[in-house]
């Protein structure tokens, strides 16, 4: 995400390295890249005057003209700026003590509210809670049966009724809600292609009958300023409580998650950042503000890991290296975690150092692991389990039984072959240590 502004602020950043000693005059000139860079990003031009203003003013400093290391200063000094800029901290959805707890989502038309309804029941059903999609968009041709599509991937339930006025709608939502324990609801109302009184007249309407405790606007990131001039409409009108930004996946400059905190006041809570139903992430200025300056997002990658993470299954795993009889049905589990953790452009895109525009370069074939995937399951549960009998006839078997090369079968038991000497040894070692035993899960050591 954010390929153009990473790149431009990156080199805004290089005016500040290999000098012993910082002037004014440096200063200056680097600032005004970091301006370019942000205005170019569809930065709102007021965020960008005042904060500017604050990172030259902390730049002029007498810690940053007499440092020895006076670029790391200046990046320091952009970072936390960039934090407090977008909000300091993450700010979770509040949960309402006398359940259930109501989201009203609003936006327009296109900006990805229905889906993300269904990606916000799913994350907090995967957290215990019970969520209802309430179909309150009767306008936009199959929107209830949209919601039922995605609602049904979340594993979540749907309550319609038809074309009935919404409010209604809503009102009986909650009643069925209270009835059947739902301590979450989530309301998707209808969107307009533009902002009109007919729309925020019935947002009004359903917010003053469900007294939501949440209500989140759903912004298209890829709009830029336009996004953030939408933010401040709805806020002005609806008093929303918070923001979920949309598509941070695709071609975004980072104008609207610079500038949406700044505007309105109110806290950007959740980012898409694809269109499958788990791609949604908590928002966290601070990683944020990490990746735009080419950092990385280590935190949000070590998440994703837990999330695969099954203790048990490490330690039986640790167990296997220690008795050698990791199977190749073993890395076919170790591939699938990984791909459950999402696309491998987005997982080394959190990695520090690597840029956007070198992961473009770099073509990442994701067919590679479905690949590979596909020689496993050609095997037999004979051969996965001792791949030591794979002669070169077996090889041949395998190849035309999934479609691939005989070298690829080769390529592949080669990589398995070299991973389980290493991961025997490095198990041996922390034994041998008498240190905290390892534990292998996720992407541990495995290359990815």
């Amino acid at each position: 995400m954010f390929q153009s502004l990473v790149d431009k602020m990156a080199g805004a950043l290089k005016k500040f390295r290999n000098k012993g000693r910082l002037t004014e005059a440096d200063v200056k000139a680097g600032m005004r890249e970091i301006k370019l860079a942000l205005l170019e990003a569809d930065v709102n031009f007021k965020v960008v005057k005042e904060f500017v203003a604050k990172v030259s003013e902390r730049a002029v400093g007498a810690d940053v003209m007499q440092s020895l290391v006076p670029a790391q200063q200046i990046v320091k000094i952009v970072n936390e700026e960039l934090v407090a800029l977008m909000g300091g901290s993450n700010s979770k959805l509040t949960i309402s003590s006398a359940p259930p707890t109501v989201v009203l989502m609003c936006g327009l038309q296109g900006s990805g509210k229905t889906t993300h309804c269904a990606k916000l029941a799913r994350m907090y059903k995967k957290q215990g809670k019970n969520p209802l999609l309430v179909a309150c968009d009767i306008y936009r041709p199959a929107a209830i049966d949209q919601l039922k599509i995605v609602g049904g991937q979340a594993g979540v339930q749907v309550f319609e009724r038809g074309t009935q006025d919404p409010v209604k709608t809503a009102r009986e939502a909650l009643v069925h809600a209270k009835k059947y324990g739902h301590d979450m609801v989530f309301v998707d109302t209808a969107g307009r292609l533009h902002i009109d009184e007919v729309l925020m007249a019935e947002l009004k309407r359903i917010r003053d009958e469900v007294n939501p405790t949440e209500t989140l606007l759903v912004v298209d990131a890829m709009t830029g300023q336009d996004a953030v001039n939408v933010a401040e409409s709805f806020n002005n009108l609806l008093d929303i409580t918070g923001v979920i930004l949309t598509k941070l996946d695709g071609d975004t400059r980072g104008g609207a998650a610079l500038s949406v905190r700044y505007v309105t006041g109110k806290p950007i809570k959740f980012i898409g950042v694809g269109e499958k139903i788990e791609n949604i992430e908590p928002f966290h200025p601070d990683r944020m503000a990490s990746r735009i300056l080419g950092m990385g997002d280590v935190l949000s990658l070590i998440e994703k890991a837990e999330q695969q993470f099954d203790e048990k299954k490490a330690a039986e795993l640790e167990k296997k290296f220690l008795e050698s009889s990791f199977t190749l049905d073993d890395y076919l589990d170790q591939f699938r975690q990984i791909k459950n953790m999402g696309s491998m452009e987005q997982l080394l895109g959190m990695m520090p150092g690597i840029k956007p525009s070198q992961l473009k370069d770099a073509k990442i074939d994701e067919k590679q692991m479905a690949h590979m995937e596909a020689i496993i399951l050609s095997m037999t549960p004979k051969e996965r389990a001792k791949p030591d009998i794979i002669n070169s006839s077996r090889k041949k078997r395998i190849a035309a039984g999934c479609g691939r090369t005989v070298e690829e079968v080769n390529r592949l038991l080669k990589q398995y072959e070299q991973i389980n000497k290493l991961m025997k040894q490095m198990a041996k070692q922390q034994t041998g240590k008498g240190s905290k035993k390892m534990r292998f899960g996720g992407m541990g050591g495995f290359g990815f």
